[in-house]
């Protein structure tokens, strides 16, 4: 048998060096290369800057330069006077402020919407995206999708007007119940059920909306685990606690990490249209204390700085909460 020839290895062909190396020190990746001037980038990037504007302006018309108008805070603001010729007070607006009753009282039913709201409004469209999610007919899951996202483009004037016609003193509802010897009385004049009834509102016209992000969020988990875990003996709602729940914790934690920021904030317009119904013992939250001390009775140092208050409340809670949900080795929402 003739003896196979044996091949040298060739040496490996060197490959032409980018002439971009030579200009940054060894062991640079590519990031480290010399940008390109900010006159060239603004050109190269024309049109996704000119399509990113009007959102911008957006942000900088009704959000930024408002925020210098919280110099009211500390001025004994007169309209007619303007910021310049208005005195200045300091913490005095402050100090009334944490005096006035009324504040508290507020602050109060703030807190204890909030509450209610985080207990039940929040899981809810975790909830209705899982039974979404476990539908197996696609025209079904649509079909329900649709109707449950409709109520979202309602605004608050009908909403409120439909419970009315449902749950008030003449409505179906209690009509019905009457008829048949339970009487349940006005529920829409109820001070005691109050904080549930917009808490129920809520559910009912924003429900079907926030299923959007953690559906697609569930979207995005891979259909391998539920295949695997299956064939493991895993019954539906273990897959829902183990596989499901986990996907999508980042996005839960997000969205709670916000909605703490937003934590004095529980709905102006809804409320504004309810208060004088139950009276303001039980329906006074601190966007309409801010709308009714400023606005109307015209106390502008003292409504700024209530409004001052909350929104350093809030953006601290979302520090604190970003910062707590690094601890526990989830992104947030910033690094």
């Amino acid at each position: 048998m003739a003896n196979t020839p044996v091949t040298a290895a060739r040496p490996p062909v060197p490959q032409p060096r980018d002439p971009e190396d030579a200009e940054r020190p060894a062991g640079k990746g590519r990031k480290n290369r010399i940008r390109q001037p900010l006159r060239q980038r603004i050109k190269r990037d024309k049109a996704l800057l000119l399509f990113c504007l009007p959102g911008v302006l957006y942000f900088v018309l009704f959000f930024y330069l408002p925020l210098a108008g919280n110099v009211i805070a500390f001025q004994d603001y007169q309209p007619f006077l303007g910021f310049k010729q208005s005195p200045f007070v300091g913490m005095a607006n402050f100090t009334a402020l944490l005096a006035e009753p009324d504040f508290w009282s507020a602050v109060s039913n703030t807190l204890q919407i909030t509450a209610i709201q985080l207990l039940l409004y929040f899981p809810a469209p975790i909830a209705l995206a899982l039974l979404l999610n476990s539908l197996i007919s696609e025209k079904i899951k649509r079909f329900i999708q649709t109707v449950v996202y409709l109520p979202h483009f309602l605004s608050w004037v009908v909403v409120v007007a439909m419970f009315k016609q449902v749950l008030g003193g003449a409505g179906s509802v209690t009509t019905l119940l009457m008829e048949h010897g339970v009487s349940i009385g006005n529920v829409m004049t109820d001070p005691g059920t109050f904080k549930f009834l917009i808490t129920a509102q809520a559910i009912w016209k924003d429900c079907g909306w926030g299923t959007i992000i953690f559906l697609a969020s569930i979207a995005s988990i891979d259909m391998g685990q539920y295949e695997s875990a299956a064939m493991d003996g895993a019954g539906w709602l273990r897959r829902i606690w183990h596989i499901t729940l986990p996907g999508i914790r980042p996005v839960i934690l997000m969205l709670l990490i916000l909605r703490l920021g937003d934590i004095l904030s529980v709905g102006f317009e809804q409320i504004l249209l309810q208060r004088d119904a139950v009276g303001p013992d039980a329906a006074e939250v601190m966007d309409t204390y801010v709308y009714f001390h400023g606005v109307v009775d015209g106390d502008w140092g003292m409504s700024t700085a209530a409004g001052l208050m909350k929104g350093v409340i809030g953006f601290a809670l979302i520090l604190a909460a970003n910062k707590l949900a690094h601890r526990f080795g989830e992104q947030g929402v910033y690094r």
